[in-house]
C-alpha cells in the first residue's frame, strides 16, 4: 500500500513538475515571440523610413547630380502651424488667471527663443502675456527693448487667438495688488506639468508672476498643437520693426544687384565664443592667457581637454576651415559671400584665408553707407537683426557653429521652405583639416571626403528624423509632407 501510495504522489508530482514546465517553456516561447515581434516592428519602421528617404531623395551627394544652391527635394514639404479645431481659444484678458512676465536672457536669438516659449507658457497658464522684457545686462550691454527690435502691434494682433498680450500691467491692477509681483526661474526644459502644479498656484494667489532668466525654459517635448503655436510666435508674431526690416532689405537688394545668388556665412569667432568653447586654435601662450582671462566669466564652466572636444566636433570651425568646406563642397571662387559677425579673434589675419579663397566678400559695413548704419550702431541686438535678414534672405546659409542664431535661422529656413542650409560636421571634418594640415590628403581626395562627410549636413528635407534634436532647429510638428506618387 505504502509503495501505491508512493507511485501516486510521484506521478502526481511529475505531472505538476509536467505543466509547470510546458507553462514554463510557452511562458518563454511567448517572451521570445514578442522579443521578435518587438525587433521586426523597429526593423520595419526604419525601413518605412528608409524607404521613404530614398523614394524622395537617393544618396547622390558625392556625384554631380546634387544641386549645392537648392534642394531637389524641398518641393515635397512646406511650413504649416495652422491651430487645430480643438485647439483653445485665448480667454478674454479679465477672465484670465493673471499676468505674466518674462525677463529673456542673452543675444538676441536667444531672446527669441526665451520670447516664443513664453507664449506656450501662458497658453498653458491660461494666462496674459506681458510684452516680455529684453536683457539689458548681458554681455552684449544693449538697451534695446521689445519696441526697439519687434513689432508690438502685430505681435499682439497676431497672436491674438491664442494668447491676450499687453503691453503692461493695467495701472488699476497694479494699485489693488497687495504686493510686487513674484520672481521665480524655472529650471530649464521645463515640462508643462512644472508650470501647471508649481506656477500656476503662484500666478493664482499673486495675480501677477515674472519668471527671469527666460531661455529654454521649457521642453522640447510638447504635443503637436504646442509646438505648432511655439512656430506660429517665433516664425510669424516675432516681425522686426519696420526701420530694422527695411534697412536690412536695402543691404539684401545690394547684395542682389551684384549677383543673383549668395552666401552667407555667419562667423561666430568672437573671443567670447571661443573661450566658451575651450578649444585651442594655434595661437601658443598669448592665446591661452587671453581666452582663459575671458573663461573666468563663467564661474561653473569645467575644464576641458582642448583636443577632446575638437575631436568630439564641439570647436566653431575658423574662417579659413568656412572657406574651404565651401571650396571643397563646389561653390566656385566668383561667389558672393555675405558675413555675419561680430569681433573677430584675430582680426584681419584670421580672416584673410577665407577672403583669399573667396574674393567677393562683403558685411553690412562694408555695403552700407556710413549715416545708414549709424541708427543702428550703438545696439547689438539690431545690428543683429540685420545679419539676420541678410542671412534668411540668403540662396544659401551657411554656419560654422551650432550656436543660437544658426539654429533660428536653419529652423526658420526649413520652415519657409528648406532653403540651403549648411552646418557643419565638425566631428569628420576635424580629422579631415587635421589630415590635409599634415599633407596626408590631395585636393581631390579631400575635396571627396568633405562632400561625404557633409551628406547629412546641407540642410535637406529628411536630414532629421521627428522628435530628435533642438526643436528650434528642427521643427518637426510644423513640417508637413505632400503626398508622394510612387514612380513604381
Amino acid at each position: 500500500m505504502e509503495k501505491k501510495r508512493l507511485r501516486r504522489s510521484w506521478s502526481r508530482t511529475n505531472k505538476a513538475l509536467s505543466s509547470r514546465s510546458r507553462s514554463l517553456a510557452v511562458g518563454l516561447i511567448l517572451f521570445g515571440l514578442g522579443l521578435v515581434s518587438l525587433f521586426i516592428g523597429h526593423v520595419a519602421s526604419d525601413l518605412h523610413w528608409s524607404q521613404f528617404r530614398h523614394r524622395i531623395r537617393p544618396k547622390v551627394f558625392h556625384n554631380k547630380r546634387l544641386d549645392i544652391w537648392k534642394s531637389n527635394y524641398s518641393d515635397f514639404y512646406y511650413g504649416c502651424s495652422t491651430r487645430g479645431a480643438n485647439f483653445r481659444y485665448a480667454v478674454p484678458e479679465n477672465r484670465s488667471n493673471g499676468y505674466l512676465l518674462i525677463a529673456t536672457s542673452g543675444g538676441l536669438n536667444q531672446q527669441r527663443v526665451g520670447i516664443s516659449d513664453a507664449v506656450v507658457v501662458a497658453w498653458i497658464l491660461n494666462a496674459t502675456l506681458v510684452i516680455p522684457e529684453m536683457d539689458h545686462h548681458s554681455f552684449w550691454k544693449d538697451d534695446s527693448d521689445f519696441v526697439n527690435i519687434f513689432d508690438v502691434d502685430w505681435f499682439v494682433s497676431y497672436l491674438s487667438e491664442d494668447v491676450p498680450v499687453v503691453r503692461r500691467i493695467p495701472d488699476n491692477v497694479m494699485r489693488s495688488m497687495e504686493k510686487l509681483p513674484w520672481t521665480m526661474r524655472p529650471p530649464r526644459k521645463s515640462m508643462p506639468d512644472y508650470y501647471l502644479y508649481q506656477v500656476l498656484p503662484i500666478l493664482r494667489r499673486r495675480h501677477a508672476l515674472q519668471l527671469t532668466k527666460f531661455d529654454y525654459r521649457l521642453t522640447n517635448r510638447l504635443d503637436d498643437e504646442l509646438q505648432k503655436l511655439r512656430c506660429r510666435a517665433n516664425f510669424h508674431a516675432l516681425r522686426f520693426t519696420s526701420s530694422i526690416e527695411n534697412m536690412g532689405q536695402k543691404l539684401v537688394q545690394k547684395m542682389r544687384n551684384m549677383s543673383s545668388r549668395y552666401v552667407a556665412v555667419h562667423l561666430r569667432f568672437e573671443p567670447d565664443m571661443l573661450a566658451f568653447s575651450g578649444c585651442y586654435y594655434g595661437g601658443g601662450d598669448k592665446e591661452r592667457a587671453e581666452l582663459g582671462e575671458i573663461r573666468k566669466r563663467w564661474a561653473t564652466l569645467p575644464d576641458l581637454s582642448e583636443e577632446g572636444e575638437r575631436s568630439r566636433g564641439k570647436c566653431p570651425l575658423t574662417p579659413h576651415e568656412v572657406g574651404l568646406m565651401l571650396k571643397a563642397l563646389g561653390f566656385q571662387n566668383d561667389t558672393y559671400v555675405y558675413v555675419a559677425s561680430g569681433e573677430i579673434y584675430g582680426g584681419e589675419k584670421t580672416l584673410q584665408p577665407l577672403k583669399d579663397l573667396f574674393p567677393n566678400y562683403y558685411t553690412k559695413e562694408m555695403l552700407a553707407d556710413a549715416n545708414e548704419l549709424e541708427p543702428f550702431l550703438p545696439f547689438s541686438s539690431r545690428l543683429a537683426a540685420l545679419d539676420f535678414i541678410v542671412c534668411d534672405e540668403s540662396d544659401v546659409f551657411v554656419t560654422n557653429n551650432n550656436g543660437n542664431m544658426a539654429k533660428i535661422l536653419a529652423g526658420r529656413r526649413r520652415y519657409m521652405g528648406h532653403k540651403r542650409t549648411i552646418r557643419p560636421n565638425a566631428k569628420k571634418l576635424s580629422m579631415l583639416f587635421k589630415a590635409r594640415s599634415q599633407m596626408k590628403l590631395d585636393w581631390e581626395t579631400f575635396s571627396t571626403k568633405v562632400k561625404y562627410a557633409q551628406s547629412d549636413f546641407m540642410g535637406e528635407p529628411d536630414e532629421m528624423r521627428p522628435g530628435r534634436g533642438d526643436f528650434h532647429e528642427f521643427p518637426y510638428s510644423c513640417i508637413c509632407k505632400k503626398d508622394v506618387v510612387s514612380s513604381s
